[in-house]
């Protein structure tokens, strides 16, 4: 079974989080930041990856340390769970329409961590996240889960709708990646014969 649990307790959060990599798409979040549990909640729906995520963090000061730890949490379950990485497809992207949106999520689980983010907002907040905080979670998570990760919004104008389509496109793309392939008889996909 594909599946890990990470518990991460610094001075400035403590977060358990468990994932399944081959599950159904079933989610339990909670942040404390609302906006972030709905996108959360929109990757497991969309990747079909199971996540029970809780995050205390100190939300009395702001909502980085929440924000950031999350996705390294979240990334280094990924990561536990794809092990050696052997027979996944290891590849993934999507295009991702919302109403007058359309973002671009390409990806490959290299275990080289890089993101290429060509996206941003006109609103300083959506609920009461600080929009800045959507391109550190997604650096912070391919930073953790060792995955290259290219974001862009082709077109767009409504800020919700600009956010939850990034978010379905990495979980689109990240279902792809993650897939076993049958072709594959449990090979590392990498001529190096390792990813990492």
């Amino acid at each position: 079974m594909r599946t890990a649990t990470i518990q991460r307790t610094t001075g400035e959060t403590d977060i358990a989080v468990s994932v399944d990599l081959d599950g159904t798409g079933q989610y339990t979040v909670s942040t404390g930041i609302g906006f972030l549990d709905h996108m959360i909640e929109q990757l497991s729906r969309h990747s079909l990856i199971d996540i029970d995520l809780k995050v205390d963090g100190d939300l009395h000061i702001d909502q980085h340390h929440t924000t950031e730890d999350s996705a390294i949490a979240l990334g280094e379950a990924v990561a536990q769970a794809l092990d050696d990485k052997a027979g996944i497809r290891r590849y993934g992207s999507a295009c991702s329409p919302m109403d007058e949106t359309l973002s671009r999520v390409a990806l490959d689980i290299s275990g080289r961590s890089f993101l290429v983010w060509k996206s941003g907002f006109s609103q300083e907040r959506l609920g009461e996240m600080d929009s800045e905080l959507f391109k550190h979670w997604f650096h912070s998570f391919a930073g953790s889960a060792g995955i290259t990760l290219h974001l862009e919004t082709l077109y767009g104008e409504n800020n919700h709708h600009i956010v939850e389509s990034l978010f379905k496109g990495l979980a689109r793309a990240l279902r792809d990646a993650v897939e076993i392939d049958p072709r594959k008889e449990g090979a590392i996909p990498s001529t190096k014969g390792t990813l990492g």
